[in-house]
């Protein structure tokens, strides 16, 4: 009699040897990951630019003479939004709180949008992070249902029997789990990182605003206004 041939557990192996259903559900976990690594390499390039930027806008709030910079970075979203409020001047009716109030409401909300939008892409981690585990457990509980239908048929419940598949459906809950875990740490130190950044973007724009409103106008702008 020959010996039974010993199950192959490799990943591939028990990939191939899953019921249609667990194949689907591990092939779906997977495609989720590499859209999780996507957005985390994505996303890690843009909060590094945020941060340079956020410290570039910093140092333009303490820098000698501003001029206009038509640049895509955060320094030039708030002086393109702030410039022409000065440029405008101060109201008759307006004090000088109002008018510093009026160039810091314009330069936060520019440099606010220019932020959120390196948040898309955040909901991908999120979602992952809390359905990646329960899609993987789906898809274990049916390949043990099948194991079991399967051991009834055959009236074998040796070890051997068993082992296959069970081991097939609890490769479902693996992968659900190698998706939701590096999902859930990047989301919540994407999530730190995006609010760290904006308190110190909005911080470092109240103070440019601030350095703006006291600068006097050129005389031209200013003979324009009137």
């Amino acid at each position: 009699m020959n010996p039974p041939t010993p199950h192959d557990f490799s990943l591939l192996a028990l990939f191939l040897a899953a019921d249609p259903i667990v194949k689907a559900v591990i092939a779906g976990l997977a495609l989720a990951s590499v859209a999780c690594w996507a957005v985390i390499i994505e996303k890690s390039f843009a909060l590094g630019r945020l941060r340079r930027e956020s410290r570039a806008l910093a140092a333009a709030a303490a820098a000698p003479p501003l001029m206009e910079q038509p640049s895509a970075d955060l320094v030039g979203f708030a002086l393109h939004a702030g410039l022409p409020e000065w440029r405008l001047g101060q109201g008759r009716q307006e004090t000088d709180g109002e008018f510093r109030q009026r160039l810091d409401g314009a330069m936060r909300k520019a440099v606010l949008k220019a932020v959120r939008r390196a948040e898309p892409g955040l909901q991908i981690l999120a979602t992952t992070g809390s359905v990646a585990p329960f899609v993987g457990l789906f898809g274990t509980v049916w390949g043990i249902m099948n194991s079991f239908t399967g051991i009834a048929a055959s009236n074998d419940t040796s070890l051997a029997v068993v082992a296959p598949g069970i081991a097939e459906a609890l490769f479902a809950t693996a992968v659900g789990l190698v998706a939701a875990i590096p999902a859930v740490m990047a989301y919540n130190r994407f999530l730190g990182g995006l609010a760290g950044v904006r308190q110190e973007a909005l911080g470092a724009a109240s103070d440019l605003a601030l350095r703006l409103s006291r600068m006097p106008r050129p005389l031209g702008v200013a003979a324009a206004a009137e």
